[in-house]
């Protein structure tokens, strides 16, 4: 299943952090050559420090991150190490003598931004497996043509985690909120996360602590790149 077709410009792919990422660290092994890898194949910390300061992904700033860290190393930096995860498994770049090269198809997609979109979000959404970071070792139930279709239908206005879990898998959205931590963690990580990193989501936090709350919306590259069944049942947003 890929409902994606490609935007017919590039203003709504502004929204994608994931390609802003890449694109960086391509032109970056372009400028500065292949990227050096630790014995445990993460990438050497210089990179890390240029690209949390490059990337300057939401949540994920410098500031944030220096604040507790003292150095930085790739696991410090989640969205880095899905970017890498997502490279290789794109193909778009390779491991070889102790580096991290890009792939001829990256130089190749650099001048094609909506292609590498596509590429990228393909393998962020429905290749890679996001359960190593979770807390849990259950799976998610659902597939991706449930989880689009109902979140076409629910973030017309504005969702929340515990409203898509209500929808998707039964109960009351504040009893989930109380006590399910670990299905609205997962929907996040598997779902809601890879859709905000693709561009497709914006993710919208009030409140601090236990008073917080996560609220979900459509960015136009949803409707600019995906094509989906429930398409026809949408009315438009009503603004105030």
């Amino acid at each position: 299943m890929n409902p994606f077709r490609s935007p017919d410009n590039d203003h709504p792919l502004s929204h994608a952090l994931i390609l802003k990422a890449a694109l960086l660290t391509i032109g970056y092994i372009e400028k500065h050559g292949p990227i050096g890898l630790t014995p445990s194949k993460a990438l050497k910390r210089y990179f890390v420090a240029w690209a949390a300061e490059a990337f300057d992904w939401p949540g994920y700033t410098v500031e944030d991150l220096y604040a507790v860290n003292k150095v930085l190393n790739e696991h410090d930096f989640p969205p880095l190490v899905i970017l890498h995860e997502v490279l290789l498994s794109a193909k778009l770049a390779r491991h070889f003598k102790g580096t991290l090269r890009l792939t001829d198809l990256a130089r190749k997609l650099r001048s094609e931004p909506a292609r590498l979109w596509m590429l990228l979000t393909t393998h962020l959404l429905f290749v890679i497996d996001h359960s190593p970071y979770t807390r849990s070792d259950e799976p998610l139930f659902g597939n991706w043509d449930i989880f689009l279709n109902v979140i076409n239908i629910e973030a017309q206005v504005a969702v929340t985690e515990e409203r898509l879990c209500s929808v998707l898998y039964g109960g009351e959205e504040e009893d989930i909120r109380r006590r399910d931590f670990k299905l609205t963690a997962s929907l996040y990580v598997h779902v809601l996360r890879p859709l905000c990193w693709a561009g497709l989501l914006n993710e919208h936090r009030t409140g601090t602590g236990f008073s917080r709350r996560d609220f979900y919306t459509k960015t136009p590259l949803w409707p600019a790149a995906l094509s989906l069944e429930t398409d026809r049942h949408l009315h438009p947003a009503t603004r105030h």
